[in-house]
């Protein structure tokens, strides 16, 4: 699976793209990731990449310019099956949209920043937007990352336990994962559930549904 990412701050995705997960599964050559630099495609003394935006208004907007040509060019070597863009206003992204792009093999991913990005860049190119919640954060970049490493764990062979992706929160009937515990059995007076001790395997199972349903009701019971 390839990934490139144009970014008006590369150097935000660097630590990231170089260790945990994401590294480890460039590592196994399940994915491979690359970056562009949207200044490298802007043209002028100064490379600008930005502007005030028509209208007025405050804030800057991310010039069509330097995107077109990137996208351009990629576009001209391979073909993709999304060009995907990160905005506030996008379809929040949730595990069963994960679970569907994991079975894609190229992606460009547009990282905003600022106010955002030209709307003809979205109108000519953007096969999807999302949102990885009802927040703001700083730039695109974060959620690039978000997308990558939710994607990469979906990926045969990336994680060491082959089960371990499809047992994760939100992809069990119970919403969310279960409570879990380690030795030592006793600590400062804290101790494990006796069931979970027991043996028993079908109780112990019961007491993992019943477990996670709980903390997933009472989240949205907090949501409300």
């Amino acid at each position: 699976m390839r990934f490139d990412i144009i970014s008006a701050n590369p150097k935000i995705l660097e630590s990231s793209l170089q260790s945990g997960l994401i590294q480890r599964a460039k590592q196994k050559g399940k994915i491979h990731v690359y970056t562009h630099n949207l200044r490298d495609y802007s043209e002028g003394k100064y490379k600008q990449i930005d502007d005030t935006p028509y209208g007025g208004g405050s804030g800057m907007v991310l010039k069509p310019e330097p995107f077109f040509k990137c996208i351009r060019e990629l576009q001209n070597d391979r073909n993709y099956d999304e060009v995907i863009y990160f905005s506030p206003q996008g379809l929040t992204l949730e595990q069963n949209l994960l679970n569907k792009y994991s079975l894609k093999e190229n992606y460009i991913l547009i990282c905003g920043h600022y106010k955002g990005i030209d709307q003809r860049i979205i109108d000519t190119f953007v096969t999807a937007e999302f949102s990885i919640g009802n927040y703001v954060i700083s730039c695109g970049d974060i959620a690039a990352l978000v997308y990558i490493d939710a994607i990469a764990r979906l990926i045969p062979g990336v994680l060491n336990d082959s089960e371990s992706a499809m047992s994760d929160s939100f992809q069990v009937e119970t919403g969310f994962d279960f409570p879990h515990y380690t030795k030592p059995e006793n600590y400062d007076g804290l101790k494990v559930p006796p069931v979970l001790l027991s043996g028993n395997h079908e109780e112990i199972n019961k007491w993992r549904f019943k477990k996670a349903k709980q903390k997933y009701n009472l989240i949205k019971k907090f949501e409300k």
